[in-house]
């Protein structure tokens, strides 16, 4: 195995083992918890807000002191920027279907992958379904798949006929 692999191998372990640790010691994996900080018109619970802020304060200095001057990553993986930055209904509806996941299941897809090793049957049914969503929206955005309320992906190819 090559130097560079064990490095990217090794730097998933930390930064997973760090980011399933801080889900669940903060609260992030807990449902209950999550519902009350998206309930904002009734009992609201804040406490997720400055589990955000506390993450935002570690990692926006490291971003602009060390990883935005980087041109690739401690693994040697070149790092890519996106040059899209239209909002345009594909995003609309996503982050629609997101939230409404979301708010239903009181997970994001973070939480819930660092909750995965407690084996409950919701988390496990979240994350299948999340695995299958996932799976159905690579073929809606290839063109192949229509979403309710959505239709179909219109491609370069698809605007081409």
């Amino acid at each position: 195995m090559s130097k560079s692999k064990k490095i990217r191998i090794l730097m998933g372990w930390i930064s997973g083992a760090l980011f399933g640790a801080g889900m669940i010691i903060s609260g992030m994996a807990d449902p209950s918890k999550v519902i009350g900080f998206l309930n904002v018109t009734g009992d609201w619970d804040p406490s997720l807000a400055f589990v955000m802020g506390g993450a935002l304060a570690v990692f926006t200095p490291i971003y602009h002191l060390v990883i935005k001057k980087r041109s690739h990553a401690i693994s040697g993986d070149k790092f890519t920027w996106t040059t899209n930055t239209t909002v345009d209904g594909t995003l609309i509806w996503g982050a629609v279907i997101f939230g409404a996941g979301w708010g239903l299941a009181g997970f994001c897809p973070g939480p819930a992958m660092a909750s995965i090793g407690g084996g409950t049957n919701i988390v496990l049914a979240f994350v299948l379904s999340m695995l299958v969503g996932i799976v159905h929206a690579n073929q809606y955005l290839a063109g192949r798949f229509p979403l309710p309320f959505v239709g179909f992906r219109k491609t370069e190819c698809s605007l081409k006929k």
